[in-house]
C-alpha cells in the first residue's frame, strides 16, 4: 500500500493541519509517512504546499513525483489547479469551493469549476460555509479532509485521534468542533465516494 497526496491552498488557511492529522494517523497504525512542505505568508495570501506520501514499506524520498499523485486536496482551488501535472490517471481532486482572491487577474469561478471537473474524480464543496455553520469557518480544513477520508487508506478511528492529539491544547469545544466537521465532510462526501468500494 503506497499512497501519494498533496495538499495546497493560502496560508492561513490550515493545510499543515491536514498534514499533521495524516501523519499522526498513519503513525497510529504504524505505516511509514514522508513529508515535505512549503510555507507562504500567510498575512499576505502566500501559496502553501505539502506532499504526503504514506505507506506500509519504507519511502525514500518525501516529493511526490509528476503523474503520481493519488489525491490532491485543497483549501482553494486556484491553489489545485497548480498541482494537476502531478495527478495520476483516475486520481483525485478535492477542494473548497470558496476562493480566496488575492491576485488581481484571478480567473473567474466557473472557469475554475469547469477545469476541475474536467478531471473524471472530483469533490467540489463549500467547506467554509459548512465548517461557519458548524461554529467556525476556520475548520474548513476538517471539512475536506473528512471528504477526502474514505478515499485515503488510514482509519477513521486513527484520524479522530490524531485529531485529538492535534488540538489537546485547545478547549474541549474547540476539539469536538474539529471533529464534528471532519463527520460532516465524510458525511457530504459518501455521494461522490460510494461507487469507489
Amino acid at each position: 500500500m503506497k499512497t501519494n497526496i498533496i495538499l495546497s491552498g493560502v496560508g492561513g488557511q490550515g493545510i499543515l493541519t491536514i498534514a499533521a492529522v495524516l501523519d499522526t494517523a498513519a503513525l497510529h497504525q504504524n505505516l511509514y509517512v514522508k513529508q515535505s512542505e512549503i510555507h507562504g505568508m500567510s498575512q499576505r495570501g502566500g501559496a502553501v504546499q505539502s506532499h504526503v506520501r504514506i505507506s506500509d514499506t519504507e519511502i525514500y524520498s518525501d516529493l511526490i513525483p509528476q503523474g503520481k499523485a493519488d489525491m490532491i486536496l485543497s483549501v482553494e482551488p486556484m491553489e489545485l489547479l497548480r498541482y494537476i501535472p502531478f495527478l495520476k490517471n483516475n486520481g483525485w481532486l478535492i477542494t473548497d469551493s470558496n476562493t480566496f482572491v488575492n491576485i488581481l487577474d484571478y480567473p473567474e469561478k466557473h472557469d475554475l469549476y469547469k477545469q476541475i471537473k474536467s478531471q473524471p474524480n472530483n469533490i467540489i464543496i463549500n467547506a467554509t460555509e459548512i465548517a461557519k455553520k458548524i461554529g467556525n469557518s476556520k475548520a474548513a480544513n476538517m471539512v475536506l479532509l473528512g471528504a477526502a477520508s474514505s478515499l485515503i487508506p488510514l482509519s477513521e478511528e486513527s484520524m479522530l485521534i490524531a485529531i485529538k492529539k492535534l488540538f489537546k491544547n485547545k478547549s474541549e469545544k474547540i476539539i469536538n468542533l474539529n471533529i464534528e466537521a471532519f463527520q460532516t465532510g465524510k458525511k457530504i462526501a459518501k455521494e461522490y465516494t460510494d461507487f469507489v468500494y
